[in-house]
């Protein structure tokens, strides 16, 4: 039992301040005694001379100490002060016994008697032993009030430690989600001169957060680069809509042209200190390098290609190939991969592209959910010679 719960009527001050006592024994002379020595003193006594009476006077007042006779008739004292111990426990207890026997005197005190006074017994003798049982019982009243005081204030403080963290993490959630919809919406001004939908940067960032992940990249590297990822395409806001909208191959000055959307991204993206940005500038600048060293813009070969550059070559590529776009219609699955793997260790890593193709569940299902609307949507059919250009 604490001692909120004793003192939940109680004010702490009283409960300090009791000088309640109650005598148990089953000598009346003995009893009065003890209440003539203590009297005097600022001690209100009550007596009892047997188990049963003490309970019930315990039960009608509080006492801040009991001096409990060990043999009675009925209950023992000893059984007596284990109920007392365990249902009132801010009331000290001292057993008067007329047997000096260490091994009831160690029994009682290991029971948390607070004294052990044997019979006959001088009047001092008494005095003494129930001012340092007070004295002890109050600074235990003390300590455990000062206890639940710094418990209460650990709870309080942790409740508020907890809404405090409960609230950076709402915060950081909106400004992560503030920050993902503002590189989408930026993305999506860049890539609908393209014909493109918000479900392309849906599709193709989490179809490169899928590869990274299953490469083995910690969550924090994936997650970035499916932030950053939608931001490849930043640098086609350069491109003159004659270029990247003609439906058909380009002439060999219009490629060059595209290919500049690269250069331009990077310099658009490069330069800053966030690390979200530094990605997104790797990815625009490296996505459109070929795993032979044939791409551009730079003619970048294998391991020498950032790793992000080629997650997203491969990604973007699938969903270009499996959506519509001005240039070519949308493809089957199946044939967007036979496509795909024609080109392994020439346009793309092996590797990735294994352990892409390996995750078509997790693919459908990402197509699935980023579906594009009806009013985008085509069917899919195989495609003559002329419609087998590359992903712009």
């Amino acid at each position: 039992m604490s001692i909120q719960t004793v003192t939940e009527h109680t004010s702490p001050s009283s409960l300090l301040d009791n000088r309640n006592i109650l005598v148990v024994d089953d000598e009346e002379p003995i009893r009065r005694l003890l209440g003539y020595l203590l009297e005097p003193h600022g001690y209100q006594v009550t007596l009892a001379g047997e188990s049963r009476e003490a309970r019930q006077r315990m039960e009608k007042g509080a006492y801040a100490l009991v001096l409990c006779d060990v043999n009675m008739p009925g209950e023992s004292g000893m059984d007596l002060v284990r109920h007392i111990l365990v249902q009132y426990p801010t009331t000290a207890v001292i057993m008067i016994t007329g047997l000096d026997s260490p091994v009831l005197a160690n029994a009682a005190l290991d029971m948390g008697a607070f004294g052990y006074v044997i019979k006959p017994f001088e009047a001092n003798e008494v005095l003494i032993n129930v001012a340092n049982a007070l004295r002890r019982r109050k600074l235990e009243i003390e300590n455990a009030m000062h206890r639940e005081h710094l418990e209460e204030v650990v709870r309080t403080r942790t409740i508020a430690l907890q809404q405090a963290l409960e609230w950076l993490e709402r915060s950081e959630k909106e400004l992560r989600l503030s920050r993902e919809e503002t590189i989408q919406r930026l993305a999506i001004a860049a890539e609908f001169r393209d014909s493109s939908t918000a479900q392309h940067i849906q599709r193709m960032s989490h179809y490169c957060e899928l590869l990274a992940r299953r490469y083995g990249l910690s969550p924090e590297r994936c997650d970035l680069i499916r932030t950053a990822s939608p931001m490849h395409d930043i640098g086609k806001i350069g491109t003159p809509d004659h270029v990247l909208l003609k439906p058909g191959k380009f002439t060999p000055e219009e490629y060059k042209v595209i290919t500049q959307h690269t250069e331009i991204g990077y310099r658009i993206l490069a330069g800053s200190d966030s690390e979200l940005l530094k990605v997104a500038a790797l990815i625009a600048w490296t996505h459109h390098e070929r795993y032979d060293g044939t791409g551009y813009p730079r003619g970048l070969a294998g391991e020498g290609i950032p790793l992000e550059g080629r997650i997203t070559a491969i990604a973007d590529n699938f969903d270009a190939l499996t959506t519509q776009r001005v240039y070519k219609p949308a493809y089957e699955f199946d044939h967007a991969k036979d496509l795909m793997l024609r080109e392994r260790g020439k346009h793309f890593d092996p590797d990735l592209l294994d352990i892409f193709f390996n995750s078509m569940d997790d693919i459908k299902r990402i197509y699935d959910q980023f579906a594009d609307p009806n009013w985008f949507s085509a069917s899919r059919h195989r495609p003559s010679t002329q419609d087998q250009n590359e992903s712009r």
